[in-house]
């Protein structure tokens, strides 16, 4: 019997994958496809697959031509599923030729023409074309607009900014003169304005059918938190909340982990987040560090809580730096956030078994370790990250347009205790402020 293997992702499956299939089982009499899972498409730059892994096998069985199928997870996996399998031939599209000539050492390594005219890119490209407007007044739209471009149908169509001299070239050619120009040209927006003008920005475009994603925080408070989500759902908009460490492969993994019991029972969640001033025009550090300091709190301990912040201002009274207490039920956490002070940006949760060790800077990590008692017991996790997870989050909030249905990493609670807090901190309630 003569034994061969194949890989692919299989998003969307079209008739080029089918013929790619059957010539693949023409080559002998046994054929088991692999379906790449969706970190380690990520680890290959393919962040914008449209289906769920379970999706994408299913499609591949309804076939009827694979006569088994695995999960492709791990680099090297080829090599180990080959001997595994006591595989005869190895094939894969042309397109690859001579990437996979190596596994001749292993047995016969067949490259098959790919059927001309379709692709699942296209395919992509074809169902989302997303006009994107990107809003407010701070040089990180240049890197959604550099991130934008690595998301099939997602295009940037039209700018308005106050700060028209921080924008790239190809920004500044698609700015228009107002915010309503912007959503006459537009499908959906990305607003990272100052967080007091998300509300009223965020409105006008939901109620005008458009899509929003809105750096967090999304508003000053819990009421027009959830007034913006009614507004979007009687639209048939979607409204996410941008925080994009909530998009990262290796947080993800980090919160199931740590939810699952590996390091016993949470007793405390440390987050450090700051950076020194650099640019004055952009947002106070509360609000540039907060959320996603909050992030990791509100997600594994709740949303029920105590909490006081110690507000630090230079002789200019300019917030530079917070730290925020939290007293749980059954828990303690803290977050020190600040734009003017510099600590180290690490990541500490605490358990009754072990802890989680996430190094700086954590918000944008690609590895974190789960800590014990016994040293031999710890373990390291490794994960891709690419664009520090903008264009993840990006992908997502096109995957939810195109759904209509909204699949966000952040919950709704978490949503609003984000916003609450961030509110607070602009009321001064619960806050004592400190003068340099």
């Amino acid at each position: 019997m003569t034994r061969v293997i194949t890989y692919g992702t299989y998003d969307l499956l079209h008739y080029g994958h089918i013929r790619l299939l059957e010539r693949a089982k023409a080559l002998g009499d046994y054929l088991i496809v692999g379906v790449t899972a969706d970190d380690f498409d990520k680890t290959r730059g393919k962040i914008n697959v449209q289906q769920s892994l379970m999706e994408r096998i299913e499609a591949v069985r309804a076939t009827g031509i694979a006569d088994e199928i695995i999960i492709e997870e791990y680099e090297g996996q080829k090599i180990d599923d080959i001997r595994k399998y006591d595989i005869d031939i190895f094939t894969v599209g042309s397109d690859w030729k001579g990437k996979f000539d190596y596994l001749n050492e292993y047995c016969k390594v067949v490259y098959l023409d790919r059927t001309e005219g379709i692709s699942s890119s296209e395919i992509r490209e074809e169902k989302r074309q997303i006009r994107l407007g990107l809003v407010g007044g701070s040089g990180f739209l240049n890197k959604v607009f550099a991130e934008a471009q690595f998301v099939n149908g997602i295009h940037v169509s039209a700018v308005w900014t106050s700060q028209a001299e921080r924008m790239q070239c190809q920004l500044k050619e698609l700015m228009v003169g107002s915010y309503e120009e912007l959503l006459g040209k537009v499908d959906a927006v990305y607003i990272r304005s100052l967080p007091e003008l998300h509300y009223e920005q965020a409105k006008k475009a939901l109620s005008m059918g458009k899509s929003v994603l809105c750096e967090a925080p999304l508003t000053l408070n819990e009421t027009e938190t959830l007034e913006l989500f009614s507004i979007a759902e009687e639209n048939h908009g979607i409204l996410m909340e941008a925080i994009k460490t909530a998009y990262s492969t290796a947080f993800s993994r980090l919160l199931l982990l740590v939810k699952g019991g590996k390091i016993g029972k949470i007793i405390s969640v440390d987050a450090t987040c700051t950076s020194l001033r650099k640019d004055a025009t952009d947002w106070p550090g509360i609000y540039e560090w907060g959320p996603t300091a909050l992030l990791p709190i509100f997600a594994l301990l709740g949303t029920e809580f105590k909490s006081e912040t110690i507000l630090f201002q230079d002789q200019k009274q300019v917030d530079i730096f917070a730290k925020m207490e939290f007293i749980f039920k059954n828990a303690v956490a803290s977050a020190s956030v600040g734009d003017g002070v510099k600590s180290e940006g690490e990541l500490i949760i605490s358990g009754t078994k072990g802890y989680a060790y996430v190094p700086a800077p954590w918000w944008k990590t690609d590895y974190f370790e789960l800590r014990y008692e016994d040293p031999s017991e710890n373990r390291r996790y490794f994960y891709q990250l690419d664009g520090e997870g903008i264009r993840y989050e990006l992908v997502a909030f096109a995957r939810a347009v195109e759904k209509g249905k909204a699949l966000p990493n952040i919950s709704l609670q978490t949503t609003k205790a984000i916003s609450e807090t961030m509110g607070q901190f602009a009321k001064r309630e619960n806050c004592t402020v400190i003068r340099g």
